[in-house]
């Protein structure tokens, strides 16, 4: 526990405080939202800063050239440093008992400038760890020419204090039967779909993906005929390349691409419904000569209930009616029947797409019936979807029938 002082116990809501460590140093870890309070020639200064924990000392980066940093050369700088995390919003059916939920961390001290090169390294590389477990060994540490350009504050963590509300409202009881919406509105930091730099060719490293359950893994699965790997931007141009031809596109739920750029806005759109667990993308290799062929994906993925759809798929011409096809749906509904376990696999096609029907009939599908008016398709019309499955009972003999046409079926060579 931390001791409070006078400037760490609080004047109202006391029942709000807390000096555990533990909590503290949670909060401090988590957030990355950190403000640094100072003085200057007897005026107020508040700077945005970033910070790392080590141990009871908090440790702040900035700029050589800084007013703070200079300041702390000599005897120290004084300083109080604000660190928050923003949880809810609070509606109140009164306006005044309008709130937000948070935890905020205040440390009072006196901050000194880091002076011993290996320490300052050690912070550094700390903070790069601090936006990914992992991140320093996947970059180039600092030089000597930008150590020395890099300035860091250390605090030691002995005035402390942590403040947090907690809960739902808190409304006046004579306001309790107003007519007014209220509640909390929980709010999170989360991330966003990364977006490579440009020339950037090196995989997502594993620290930038989103923790998901085998069901959202876009797991590498490999054949004699194909290989699918996960969907990335770095496969544009080959996909392009083997799918610019209009009987491709033609009752998929996006135009004709008009060059690589359009296809990539179309990878970008699936991996971010991958990013939000909606979809599992795969890019489909040749493995004979290599060559990106196609895409297909997992979709309505339901771990509970155990089901999942095969969709969205895009082949080049050349590799219809291949091997290369059929083994790509084998490897897929052997993933999904024999290793995630699933009771119920779905696919869904245009109503005037009469050769996709075929084709899933060919897997062994059963036809389950027609959805009426259930998506746009990019002419603006209201297309018919015929609904197929096959069930886990169904799949034993669907799959040796799979594997008997795999083997009579040659691939392409192209």
């Amino acid at each position: 526990m931390y001791s409070p002082t006078t400037r760490t116990t609080a004047s109202r809501s006391r029942d709000r405080m807390s000096y555990d460590r533990t909590a503290t140093h949670a909060v401090l870890d988590e957030a990355y939202h950190c403000v640094l309070g100072f003085t200057v020639d007897g005026e107020p200064r508040v700077l945005p800063t970033l910070h790392v924990r080590i141990g009871d000392t908090l440790y702040l980066h900035g700029s050589t050239g800084s007013r703070p940093l200079l300041a702390a050369r000599a005897d120290g700088l004084p300083v109080c440093v604000a660190v928050t995390l923003l949880d809810g919003l609070v509606y109140g059916r009164s306006q005044f008992h309008h709130s937000a939920n948070y935890r905020s961390v205040v440390a009072h001290g006196t901050a000194h400038l880091v002076t011993d090169p290996d320490e300052k390294a050690d912070v550094l590389t700390a903070l790069v760890e601090k936006v990914g477990t992992g991140r320093a060994a996947h970059s180039r540490p600092p030089s000597r020419r930008e150590l020395a350009e890099t300035a860091v504050l250390a605090l030691p963590l002995a005035e402390v204090s942590l403040r947090s509300r907690t809960g739902g409202v808190r409304d006046d009881p004579a306001d309790l039967d107003l007519a007014h919406w209220a509640g909390v509105v929980p709010l999170r930091l989360t991330p966003g779909l990364p977006e490579p730099d440009v020339g950037v060719t090196a995989p997502l490293p594993a620290y930038l993906r989103p923790d998901r359950s085998p069901w959202h893994e876009p797991a590498v699965l490999r054949g004699a005929h194909v290989l699918l790997e996960p969907l990335d931007e770095a496969h544009t141009d080959e996909l392009y390349a083997a799918t610019a031809d209009a009987d491709v596109w033609r009752h998929l739920s996006r135009p004709l691409p008009t060059g690589p750029e359009q296809l990539r806005e179309v990878i970008v759109a699936a991996l971010a419904e991958q990013h939000r667990q909606e979809r599992v993308a795969w890019a489909q290799r040749c493995a004979v000569t290599g060559a990106v062929v196609g895409t297909t994906s997992y979709y309505e993925i339901d771990p509970e209930r155990r089901s999942v759809a095969i969709g969205h798929t895009m082949l080049g011409r050349p590799w219809w009616r291949t091997g290369l096809n059929t083994e790509a749906k084998l490897l897929l509904l052997t993933r999904a029947f024999d290793e995630l376990g699933a009771v119920r696999v779905v696919w869904h096609t245009d109503i005037r797409n009469e050769r996709s029907q075929r084709a899933i009939e060919r897997l062994g599908a059963t036809r389950e019936g027609v959805l009426r008016m259930h998506r746009l398709r990019p002419d603006g019309s209201w297309r018919d979807t015929v609904q197929y499955s096959m069930t886990v009972d169904e799949w034993a003999k669907a799959q040796v029938s799979l594997r008997e046409r795999l083997r009579a079926r040659p691939t392409s060579t192209r």
